[in-house]
């Protein structure tokens, strides 16, 4: 029974805060995100606003998880399901790059808000931190390492990385700049952010050698 009431309240608590980060997206695009207040949000959501706040600390944040929808369990998810004969750095780095280049993510009009506001090319860039936690996790099922302590290293050096491709993806440009005020993304993100792992494989090698 407590297992059960468990499960209804996680469940209960995942759909409330996909009524908020959807009614942020929406209200975001309709009228613009500086004119879009918590208040508004909750109300569109069906919440109060102190349940709001229990859920997302500012707007951008709750917009941009609109736009990256859970992708911190996904990344975690995909990197438990490669075959064990698969090397832990391309399991990383095909799983990173599989679900932040998911079509479904780049909506034309999302993607066009969040170039067009620098708060939220913040808040898109700093949303790699949270795959940390849970790739740390899927990592050391991967090494067998329930101390945990070389997983937390690598996956906090994974989210930095990842973290780093975003920003150079949505940063302005010059063409960005003659096109008021939209940024046009830099380059191919798969290559940037293969890019930006690359220096992390010797290291996610070195630690799947000492685990074996």
């Amino acid at each position: 029974m407590t297992s059960r009431r468990t499960g209804l309240r996680e469940r209960k608590k995942q759909a409330t805060r996909e009524a908020l980060r959807d009614a942020a997206l929406r209200l975001a695009l309709e009228r613009g995100p500086d004119e879009v207040r918590v208040d508004a949000i909750a109300e569109a959501a069906g919440v109060s606003p102190r349940t709001y706040n229990n859920y997302f600390s500012r707007r951008e944040h709750a917009i941009i998880a609109a736009v990256t929808a859970e992708r911190e369990s996904r990344v975690a998810a995909a990197v438990i399901a490669r075959p064990a004969n698969v090397r832990l750095g391309d399991a990383v780095v095909d799983a990173i790059v599989e679900h932040y280049t998911d079509p479904a993510e780049h909506d034309r009009d999302a993607l066009l808000l969040i170039t067009t506001h620098p708060a939220l090319r913040n808040a898109f860039a700093r949303s790699a931190t949270d795959i940390e936690h849970p790739l740390a996790d899927a990592i050391a099922h991967r090494l067998d390492d329930p101390g945990q302590y070389a997983a937390r290293v690598l996956a906090a050096s994974v989210a930095a990385a990842v973290h780093l491709a975003l920003q150079r993806w949505v940063r302005p440009t010059a063409e960005g700049s003659a096109a008021r005020g939209l940024v046009v993304p830099s380059g191919s993100l798969p290559d940037l952010l293969r890019e930006s792992l690359a220096p992390l494989m010797p290291a996610l090698d070195a630690a799947e050698g000492h685990a074996g």
